[in-house]
Parts: structure tokens; C-alpha cells; sequence
């Protein structure tokens, strides 16, 4: 890992370098193209004085003119910033200070004597302690343990859970169905998927979120989140009645003092308005 920090601050070096020798090149260049130019106008000039299309007189002024655009460029050439000696120094120290202050937070943070770990081992140690675990590596171990035992509806369903708590909700959505190729009376299961769903879709309740939820309904009318989605698409579409059908019996069961029953209420009252503003 030392090597490849050495091998880092070479390459910044050399980058830094050819920075400062291509910004010369190109100031150089640009130099030379109006040097070239303003003689070839002088040259012209002549070569017109010379035919005796422009007199003595014409000659002179239009020499004089050349020459003030002349010094006029020359002093804006001057004025514009040039990479000299002192400033590849400054470069050159800058970019050096900048890789050895990254080498040493790594060297203060990480652990460079620690060897790569592949991710087959990092899943085993996961493994072996899953009450401390992320939710992206609980996901991980129940991602092998599905695996092991594809048929097992109880790691189907912790892997569905653990993706989708990992922000991955495209890979609970898999795996609630992969449940449900097993188990398809199972509500509650139904319902998951449809969450995936919704959330997979930045919170829009689609034509297949929504078969989900219903399907949750019609095997356990006391899916309460199902009823929530479904009564929240059809308030969407300003669809009164299953508004109503949907959220009343959500609406009894929550507790008399729970804000969430009032906002239900609130949002019940108008869901013609509130639709059409959708």
C-alpha cells in the first residue's frame, strides 16, 4: 500500500508538470502567431507603397497604426499570468503536501497492514455477529443464506426485509416474490411487495404496487398499510367511494388520539379537491 501511495504522488507530480510545461507552450505559441501576423502587416505595407498604391504619406500612418496595435499587444502579453520558475515550485510543493496529507489520515484512519479481506470473508465475519450488523450487511448475509436454501420462506422473507431497510428496493421487490412463488395466500407478503414497489418508484403507487396491496386486502382485510396505499391511490384519482371503503376501517382502528387518524379524517373530507390538485 506504500508503494501505491509513492506511485500516487509521482504521477501528481508528473500531472502537475505537464500542466505547467503545456500552459508555456501555449502562452509561447500564441506570442508567436501575433509577432508572425503583425510583420506580415508591415510587409504588406511596403509591398502596396512599393506598387505605388499607397503614397508616402498613407504608407506612414498606416505603418504608425500597426505599430500602436503592435505595442498594444505586446503589453496585454505582458499583463497575462505566465507560469514561471517560482510557480512550478509553488505547484510541485502544493501537490506534494496535498498526497502526504492524504497518506497520512490513511495511515491515521485505515488500517494499512491489514490485508484485503475478500468479500466471501467479510460475509462470514457478518455472519457471526448479526445482532450488530448494517442493514446493507444484514441484507449481504441473508443474501447467502437465501441462497443456501432457496425454498426456505423464512430467509425469503428476512431478505426482502433487510433490502429493503438497505435502501434497495428493487431487491426486496425480488425476493417478496420469489416468497411468494412459495407461499401466494400469504397478505402480509403481498403487502411488503407492494411497499418495495412504491418506494422503487419514488413514492408513485403504480398499476402493479397497487394489484399488490389489493391482493393483500383480499387475503387479510386487516392490512392496514395495504389500506392506507390503496385508499392514498384512489384519493390520487379522486376516487370518493373507494376512499371512503378503503380508509374507514383504517381510520377505526387507529387509536381516538393518534394524529394520524386526524390527518386521515382531514384528508377524507375532500378527497375530490385534493385529487384534482394531484
Amino acid at each position: 500500500m506504500i508503494a501505491f501511495w509513492m506511485m500516487t504522488g509521482l504521477a501528481a507530480a508528473l500531472a502537475a508538470l505537464l500542466v505547467l510545461a503545456g500552459a508555456r507552450r501555449g502562452a509561447d505559441a500564441a506570442e508567436d502567431v501575433q509577432a508572425d501576423a503583425g510583420r506580415r502587416e508591415l510587409d504588406e505595407l511596403d509591398r502596396l507603397k512599393a506598387r505605388g498604391l499607397l503614397d508616402e504619406t498613407a504608407h506612414a500612418a498606416a505603418r504608425a497604426e500597426a505599430g500602436r496595435r503592435l505595442l498594444a499587444q505586446d503589453r496585454s502579453g505582458d499583463a497575462a499570468p505566465r507560469a514561471g520558475s517560482r510557480d512550478r515550485v509553488w505547484v510541485l510543493a502544493g501537490t506534494g503536501l496535498a498526497v502526504l496529507a492524504a497518506l497520512g489520515l490513511y495511515m491515521t484512519t485505515a488500517s494499512p497492514g491489514l490485508p484485503d479481506q475478500p468479500y466471501r470473508q467479510r460475509v462470514d465475519r457478518w455472519a457471526a455477529d448479526p445482532a450488530a450488523l448494517e442493514p446493507e450487511q444484514l441484507a449481504a448475509v441473508m443474501g447467502r443464506v437465501a441462497a443456501e436454501r432457496p425454498n426456505d420462506p423464512q430467509a425469503l422473507a428476512m431478505l426482502g426485509a433487510a433490502r429493503f431497510e438497505a435502501g434497495d428496493p428493487i431487491g426486496a421487490a425480488s425476493a417478496f416474490r420469489r416468497l411468494l412463488a412459495l407461499n401466494p395466500d400469504d397478505a402480509q407478503t403481498w403487502a411488503r411487495l407492494g411497499e418495495s414497489l412504491v418506494r422503487s418508484a419514488d413514492g408513485q403507487i403504480g398499476a402493479d404496487a397497487e394489484a399488490a396491496f389489493r391482493e393483500a386486502v383480499k387475503h387479510d382485510p386487516d392490512q392496514l398499510g395495504a389500506r392506507f396505499f390503496l385508499g392514498e391511490a384512489a384519493l390520487r384519482r379522486g376516487d370518493t367511494a373507494a376512499v371512503h371503503a378503503m380508509w374507514g376501517p383504517l381510520i377505526a382502528a387507529l387509536d381516538p388520539a393518534d394524529p394520524r387518524r386526524q390527518d386521515l379524517q382531514q384528508r377524507m373530507a375532500g378527497p375530490q379537491t385534493e385529487g384534482a390538485t394531484q
